[in-house]
């Protein structure tokens, strides 16, 4: 781990190129601002004229032009040498040793004040530095050839014919005014600096707060099995399993014992399932595939088929073949193996109904960027399915207990039906954020939800009713208050047209600032989204501040700011003595030009969207790739006041993590 931190911290503090600038008086009103770089050894600094497929290129930006303008674009000046490059597969331009840029300038005022930049790229054959830049900046008097004060619109009329480029990373002109630029001067990269080592120095509750992020996810897989065995799929598959163990055999012992064994191997089955597709995919492909807009939307409509078909407008299963063969196979084999094959064949009969139910509990869990969550999941979800089963085939006179399967399973089906439409609305939500499309907005999401959740009350009170229903379906007492409930529910929802936080569902629901009529004044929303940006404000205004890696499908970050952050006392200390930055690691957002950046594994990528660059941010700064992430620092240092925060809703905890970050900041 301390070997993994160090190449980290190496990765981002190596300064491979080293830049020398200067302003040299050209005759006339002209001068050349020349970046003069000395180049370590076998590293690639690159020039101006290489492909947006390539790695960075060499460009100049001004930041103030007063009593001057640029004269054409920045040049390379000195051996440029050019190669096929078979990793990026393009031809680069490229200095080895030393080489210069030039920017030309013109004069146009007796005084000038010139501010700006050069940003760079440089790779060796292992790894390429994130985009860096060298300052420039030089005020003073123009030379006695400019244009006089009096007629400075006389400057476009001269022009000075372009010296040949020559070789001048060594000039030393008398007349040239010489900026030495430290190398440590590279952009604010102090502020991305990996903190982990100083994070660990802290005393953190990381550890207990991923057990107890565990810990939800497998109570939600859990919870996600209970529901499932309710399901028209899987319940009567039961007396088909006490069948199936009373024809085999007597003897009490050996029937509990082929009972456990028929529970292990439901559980190993699903178990794999979600290892198997998060193996296939990854861990962060999940992750990614989380907030892409296809996959999204992909999804949702699956889950509006789904149900469809619960409603009753058709029916979803599997060829009978596959059931039947397995059916086949486990009656005539027998030992481990027919049972075994006894379980694969509830796995496939039931997926109509589980189907959905697995595929949203893998994406939900698959933000945590592990292999560990999908497994925890599925393993709270086979441990709930597989226990009605082993206890009805290990003692059959339970089933005589067990409610009969009839119209309350309809019931069911359609209850889930509507559950599965609110979750495909959760979904094209996610894509909607991610993309900034704006259609679903809070209160559009919102009204949704009402409407769905007050019919599925009238469905269950008896006033709508559906193609398969019974004609003679008669409200019951479970469902009469579960109708109660689901309109009550609805009724709830309606504050948060006007803005009222909706702490139940703030999970689901788009965050508050897509809300664009806002009642409610108790929120906290970050003035900032851009890192750097941040930082830079926190500086001027002598605040710590609070970066929150977020995500737009995150869904335990909502619940951090509607549980917590809406709290006076934490509200106050986020709104009046921090400054809050908010970096959402899923935000679809191009870059302006992609990013080549070396990864905390040492492999090269490129950086394409903001999301892309927050989530590198996390990776590389505090060595984590799940979100939420609270994360206290100095401003001007980049460093932190404080141990890591993640999902914790104990609000006595979250002030005094962020009273400590005060006291260490000596606020």
């Amino acid at each position: 781990m301390a070997i993994f931190v160090a190449f980290v911290a190496w990765a981002q503090m190596a300064d491979p190129v080293h830049f020398r600038s200067e302003l040299k008086m050209l005759q006339s009103d002209e001068a050349e601002i020349v970046f003069s770089a000395t180049i370590d050894p076998g590293w690639h600094l690159y020039s101006t004229d290489i492909s947006d497929d390539g790695p960075t290129r060499a460009t100049f930006h001004a930041d103030k032009l007063d009593g001057a303008e640029l004269v054409g674009k920045l040049k390379p000046r000195g051996n440029v040498k050019e190669e096929y490059d078979e990793m990026f597969e393009t031809t680069l331009r490229f200095f080895e040793n030393q080489g210069a840029f030039v920017q030309k300038i013109r004069f146009t005022k007796p005084k000038y004040d010139i501010s700006g930049y050069l940003e760079y790229g440089a790779c060796n054959d292992q790894m390429c530095m994130p985009p860096s830049t060298v300052e420039f900046s030089k005020s003073g008097d123009a030379p006695q050839a400019s244009i006089p004060e009096e007629a400075p619109e006389a400057a476009a009329a001269l022009s000075v014919p372009e010296e040949e480029p020559t070789d001048t990373a060594n000039n030393n002109a008398t007349d040239s005014i010489t900026i030495e630029i430290p190398s440590e001067v590279v952009a604010e990269d102090s502020l991305w600096t990996p903190i982990t080592a100083e994070l660990q120095a802290f005393e953190s509750a990381g550890s207990n707060e991923m057990n107890l992020s565990w810990w939800m996810i497998f109570i939600e897989g859990l919870l996600a099995g209970f529901l499932a065995i309710l399901t028209p799929c899987v319940w009567p598959i039961i007396p088909m399993t006490v069948s199936f163990f009373l024809k085999r055999n007597k003897e009490r012992k050996k029937a509990i014992r082929e009972a456990i064994t028929y529970g292990l191997s439901i559980v190993v089955i699903y178990v794999l399932l979600g290892l198997v597709i998060t193996l296939l995919f990854g861990a962060s492909a999940l992750n990614a595939l989380s907030t892409n807009a296809i996959f999204n939307i992909f999804f949702a409509l699956l889950l509006i088929v789904f149900a469809a078909s619960f409603f009753g407008a058709f029916e979803l299963t599997l060829p009978s073949s596959w059931s039947n063969k397995i059916d086949q196979k486990s009656e005539k084999t027998t030992g481990l193996l027919s049972i075994f094959l006894m379980a694969f064949t509830l796995a496939l009969v039931s997926f109509s109904c589980t189907g959905p139910i697995v595929g949203f509990l893998l994406v939900a869990v698959s933000t945590q960027g592990d292999i560990v969550a999908p497994t925890i999941g599925m393993l709270g979800f086979a441990i709930a399915l597989a226990i009605p089963f082993t206890l009805f085939a290990m003692f059959p006179s339970l089933l005589k207990s067990a409610p009969k399967s009839g119209g309350w399973m309809n019931t069911v089906k359609v209850v889930l039906g509507f559950i599965e439409l609110a979750f495909a609305l959760k979904f094209l939500s996610v894509a909607d954020l991610a993309y900034g499309w704006h259609l679903l907005d809070r209160e559009t999401f919102l009204a949704l939800w009402i409407v769905l959740f007050a019919l599925l009350g009238a469905y269950l009170l008896g006033w709508l009713k559906f193609p398969h229903d019974d004609e003679n379906r008669k409200t019951n007492v479970p469902q009469f208050f579960l109708g109660w409930v689901s309109l009550a529910f609805a009724v709830y929802m309606v504050p948060g047209l006007w803005g009222a936080p909706l702490k139940a569902i703030s999970a689901f629901s788009p965050p508050m600032n897509t809300q664009d009529f806002n009642l409610y004044e108790g929120s906290v929303e970050a003035k900032y989204t851009d890192y750097d940006l941040g930082m830079a404000a926190a500086r001027a205004e002598g605040k710590p501040v609070m970066v929150d890696f977020t995500g737009f499908g995150c869904v335990n970050c909502r619940k951090m700011e509607a549980a917590v952050w809406t709290d006076p006392g934490v509200r106050d200390m986020l709104n009046d003595k921090y400054v809050l930055i908010s970096l959402y690691v899923d935000d679809k957002t191009p870059l302006l030009e992609p990013i080549e950046v070396t990864d905390v594994d040492g492999t090269q990528r490129k950086l394409r969207t903001i999301g892309d660059k927050w989530s590198y941010l996390e990776r590389t700064k505090i060595g984590a790739n799940t979100q939420p992430f609270y994360v206290l620092l100095d401003p001007a240092t980049g460093k932190p006041l404080n141990g890591l925060r993640s999902y914790d809703e104990d609000i006595d905890q979250y002030i005094e993590f962020l009273q400590k970050g005060l006291k260490n900041y000596g606020r």
